[in-house]
């Protein structure tokens, strides 16, 4: 991995941000042009109360994973710049699973997490099903730190722990056939009370080329802040592809099915002209309703230049060569 002084992504500490509430998915699904609402982080933080913000971060503490936090540091990602308060990063969570609205996190509690089973299966060698707690224990966990960038033109730096995908590629043992990679998320409508939701295509499902996969930035994170994950951050398993849109970042995954067919993804399945499967950020490629020429990092209060390909272009971009005619940045 080359090391470079001065990495793309790097911005000002002085870098910026309230947040955005995005559109009600009902009124998503119509197809209205109504564009996110705007909270500052201060407003965000004042409307917690002291005891429930300790509580978002300290709910991981029964998690039997607890043990193995904090991981060491893979230093070779800097954000350059400092990290996402750990009270908004685990307080304003998208997980639709649970709601449309960003303060879920007290509904997800109820959430089960163990036991929990991963099946990977489809085209690889030999189809298996596997504990999460064994999964971990053959993983080569570390922590990263990566800039989150929302679809909505929000973002964050956040400490993810968890393990490299290639690793969970490389166990599985995919045919020299699979093409794709398609992560399915949990169905527990009884508790996520948003899968009761019926415009919605549940399970979330989410998808990744094998190049992309076994990229070295892909990353699933299974903690963060040095803790496990909490359950509205995607315990126990969740994505995190830093450059591009957070939704590729599915959450509480529960299969990996390889394939030689591309998967149709939750957000496609929805509205493809805006939500597509390759999510790449771009700031010249405006989503259909909003600009993503600048994006507000939660905590701060003055927008920033969005970065090609959320700035790790370096790592990234030759994925890409010889798809010109795909819609990478949608």
């Amino acid at each position: 991995m080359p090391i470079i002084k001065r990495r793309g992504w790097a911005l000002p500490e002085s870098a910026v941000t309230p947040e955005r509430l995005f559109h009600q998915r009902r009124r998503f699904v119509a197809g209205l042009a109504a564009g996110p609402i705007l909270m500052s982080a201060g407003a965000l933080l004042a409307g917690c109360e002291e005891q429930d913000i300790k509580t978002a971060s300290a709910e991981t503490t029964d998690d039997p994973s607890a043990k193995l936090y904090p991981v060491e540091r893979n230093t070779t990602y800097k954000a350059e710049r400092p990290l996402t308060d750990e009270r908004l990063a685990t307080t304003y969570n998208n997980y639709y699973e649970f709601g449309s609205s960003k303060n879920i996190w007290q509904r997800a509690q109820d959430l089960p997490i163990r036991p929990w089973t991963v099946r990977i299966d489809g085209m690889v060698e030999q189809p298996f099903e596997i504990d999460i707690d064994d999964l971990l224990a053959k993983m080569p966990l570390e922590e990263r730190v990566y800039r989150h960038r929302c679809v909505e033109a929000w973002s964050m730096v956040v400490p993810w722990s968890g393990f490299p995908l290639r690793a969970l590629v490389d166990l599985a043992r995919p045919l020299s056939s699979a093409k794709y990679v398609k992560m399915v998320s949990f169905s527990n409508p009884e508790v996520a009370v948003g899968q009761k939701a019926a415009w919605y295509p549940w399970p979330y499902v989410e998808g990744l080329t094998i190049a992309e996969a076994t990229n070295d930035l892909a990353f699933i994170a299974t903690g963060i802040y040095g803790k496990p994950m909490p359950k509205q951050n995607g315990a126990p398993l969740r994505l995190a592809v830093p450059w591009k849109y957070g939704f590729k970042s599915t959450k509480g995954i529960v299969q990996f099915e390889f394939t030689d067919k591309r998967p149709f993804s939750f957000w496609e399945n929805i509205q493809a002209s805006e939500y597509g499967f390759w999510a790449n950020v771009n700031p010249e490629v405006p989503h259909p309703r909003w600009s993503q020429a600048t994006e507000r990092v939660l905590g701060f209060d003055e927008r920033v230049p969005t970065q090609l390909y959320n700035g790790y272009g370096e790592y990234v971009a030759e994925l890409y060569d010889g798809l010109e005619g795909e819609k990478l940045f949608m």
